[in-house]
């Protein structure tokens, strides 16, 4: 008799779905089309021969150690490395509270092995990081929102949402994705204030803060609730990190630090996932990373992509019709765009690839309530500055003929 899959598969699964973003690169693949769809670092400022370098001297010098398996925990002298940089905000990280993951995305999927029961509740921004939505659905979370705006998260609306006590509170306070945004200094001591006055944990995650072109940096929220209780190990800020953006997103290297008890979960949960990161990997990364390499070479990536920041802000302000909004980054790697109401940008989105050949995300896939259609998500690290001009004269060329388009009937309906 031939199997039934669909009727084996487990009930989780029904509430889980493809990445948007990853079907729409495939759309986008195309070499005719300039795509801003996908949060891509920049191949040309990868340090190719730092790491042809490091794979040399680890197999010459750790090659048995480096191809066996190791520690579910990581790599000692990276979970070392990692504590140094952490500390660096002011406040002293113990090794042992950080595990070694497979990306960050990885750790986004542990917390959810490990807190979230079917129908719990999650605070989530609201747009938030797909990755996380993707994580935590097959869990079978179901979602409170709290909207950003350009100081990021609207502290004023968080306690409503605290109130029906969720299992946790995500957040990306530093060059948010997808919305450009960071969470202001005053917005960081309420929000800490009110998480701990409701006793929600929070989830930071932190993959651009060493990606500032402009601005003041900004503590951590892992580093402010440290310093406020005087103490780094039981802190309520789980925080992530990720050497994606500053070394290689083919690494798929990250780290969480947390409380030791979490840690200990989260390795019972990796040991039944993976057993361990990739032991060569991290030798490698570390080996890489080591002596202030990462600091240097952040320094070259910011100049890279500020010079492209800059060459976006000013291609739309060029480009873009009157009733066409903005966020203004100071650092990351996106921008968010709102669009008058009446256009919905998946439509928009369909014009564009096929009338100009040029691509972006359409906002309503990073927003858990997929209500907000007229926003859109652009990245401005991956393509060059001849791209991004060219690439916002076509979309502003479409969004002309659709605001166009769409006035007549516009002025009709208010007649």
């Amino acid at each position: 008799m031939e199997t039934t899959w669909t009727d084996r598969y487990a009930q989780r699964t029904r509430g889980m779905s493809g990445s948007a973003i990853r079907e729409l690169l495939k759309l986008t693949a195309q070499p005719d089309v300039i795509s801003f769809a996908g949060g891509l670092p920049a191949p040309d400022v990868f340090p190719v021969e730092a790491f042809d370098e490091a794979s040399q001297k680890v197999l010459r010098e750790h090659g048995s150690t480096a191809l066996q398996y190791s520690t579910t925990e990581g790599y000692q002298p990276l979970r070392e490395l990692i504590a140094g940089m952490m500390s660096e905000d002011g406040f002293e990280v113990d090794p042992d509270q950080v595990l070694i993951t497979h990306g960050s995305q990885q750790a986004l999927d542990l917390f959810g092995k490990i807190f979230i029961n079917p129908g719990d509740h999650v605070a989530v921004e609201r747009p938030t990081f797909l990755g996380a939505l993707q994580a935590w659905k097959a869990y079978q979370a179901e979602y409170l929102t709290i909207p950003v705006d350009d100081d990021g998260m609207r502290v004023d609306e968080l306690e409503e949402v605290l109130r029906h006590g969720p299992k946790f509170l995500y957040t990306m306070p530093t060059f948010h994705n997808p919305a450009g945004v960071t969470l202001s200094a005053e917005r960081r001591e309420t929000l800490l204030e009110l998480a701990d006055r409701y006793g929600v944990p929070l989830v930071e995650d932190d993959p651009y803060s060493k990606l500032r072109y402009s601005g003041q940096p900004q503590s951590p929220l892992v580093a402010l609730d440290a310093r406020g209780r005087g103490s780094t190990g039981e802190g309520d800020v789980l925080y992530l990190g990720t050497f994606s953006k500053t070394l290689s997103p083919g690494l798929r290297l990250g780290w969480a630090l947390a409380p030791p008890d979490v840690i200990r979960r989260m390795v019972q949960a990796k040991q039944g996932a993976d057993l361990h990161t990739s032991t060569f990997t991290q030798m490698v990364a570390y080996e890489v990373a080591r002596d202030g390499f990462i600091d240097e070479h952040a320094e070259r990536i910011r100049s890279v992509y500020r010079e492209r920041r800059d060459a976006m802000l000013s291609a739309i302000e060029a480009n873009f019709p009157e009733g066409v909004q903005w966020t203004h980054p100071e650092g990351g790697l996106f921008l968010w765009v709102t669009l008058p109401e009446a256009v919905d940008a998946a439509e928009l989105l369909e014009t564009a690839v096929e009338t100009e050949k040029v691509a972006f995300v359409p906002g309503h896939t990073l927003d858990p309530t997929e209500r907000i259609r007229n926003t859109m998500r652009l990245n401005f690290s991956y393509a060059n500055v001849e791209l991004i001009q060219d690439g916002m004269e076509r979309l502003g060329r479409v969004l002309e003929r659709v605001l166009d388009e769409r006035a007549p009937a516009t002025a009709q309906a208010s007649y």
